[in-house]
């Protein structure tokens, strides 16, 4: 991979720097809330990312893209050393993809078309332009995933998502978080249900996913993560992993150790 990258950084407010292009991360990175005029598209090459808005948090491993519509607020946090790069949409071509913030999976072609834009300086007029029509026709096509954890209005939902947000491993029962926040357990399922679209069981499973994908990126072992989310044992962890993020968690790993292979930090 060319070593030449763009500028990481514009700083018109040194407080709120808003990555531009491609630049190598650290593990804990942060960009704090903010917003853009065009759309926003963020990809890791290598690595991982959140990123969080008010109708929630959405997780792209390495081998997802976060989109996030115009005027969006927004906040990005990255896992392991990550290679990320960022693509704006002007506005005329974000009516192609959805009004929501969303992750979707990176076909080979869209991987290359989106480095290739991080990369490489443009040396024909228009060039970039017709490229990233490109990515935005294979993002169209595109099939949402499922790894958006929703946010909660309500305030005894919320107070019990912050409760396993604090700590993913908590093994409480609905019966037991709702006496914590003074809600029954019928109130609090049927909260998750109607303010979240998901189930109590689905909605934990998917925060422990999220922490899963941030230790695994930073180098934790199947096991070391298994516990540290709250499963029992390495095999029920393989599998949920598998179900939400679709390849089990030493595939993932391996394909990190490749990505980072392909991506020498610059």
């Amino acid at each position: 991979m060319p070593t030449a990258r763009h500028p990481a950084w514009t700083s018109a407010d040194p407080e709120n720097r808003i990555l531009r292009g491609g630049a190598w991360l650290p593990h804990g990175f942060q960009l704090d809330p903010h917003s853009h005029v065009q759309g926003q598209l963020v990809y890791a090459a290598a690595g991982a990312l959140a990123t969080t808005t008010e109708r929630g948090t959405w997780v792209a491993p390495a081998d997802r893209i976060t989109w996030t519509p115009p005027r969006f607020a927004h906040a990005h946090r990255f896992y392991g050393p990550t290679d990320a790069r960022l693509v704006s949409v002007p506005l005329d071509l974000c009516a192609e993809l959805v009004d929501h913030p969303g992750v979707f999976a990176v076909s080979p072609l869209l991987r290359e078309a989106l480095l290739a834009l991080t990369d490489e300086p443009e040396r024909r007029a228009g060039a970039h332009r017709r490229l990233l029509t490109v990515v935005v026709d294979e993002l169209a096509d595109a099939a949402e995933t499922s790894l958006h954890l929703p946010e909660a209005g309500d305030d005894r939902l919320r107070a019990a998502t912050d409760l396993l947000r604090a700590d993913p491993a908590r093994t409480s029962t609905l019966a037991e978080l709702g006496r914590a926040v003074g809600a029954s357990e019928r109130t609090l399922s049927r909260l998750f249900h109607t303010e979240l679209s998901t189930s109590f069981h689905r909605w934990r499973t998917t925060l422990r996913i999220h922490h899963a994908l941030a230790h695994l990126t930073d180098g934790m072992t199947v096991t070391e993560t298994a516990v540290a989310c709250g499963w029992s044992n390495p095999s029920t962890f393989i599998d949920a992993f598998t179900e939400v993020v679709g390849q089990t968690p030493g595939r993932y790993q391996a394909g990190l150790r490749i990505r980072a292979r392909q991506s020498p930090p610059a």
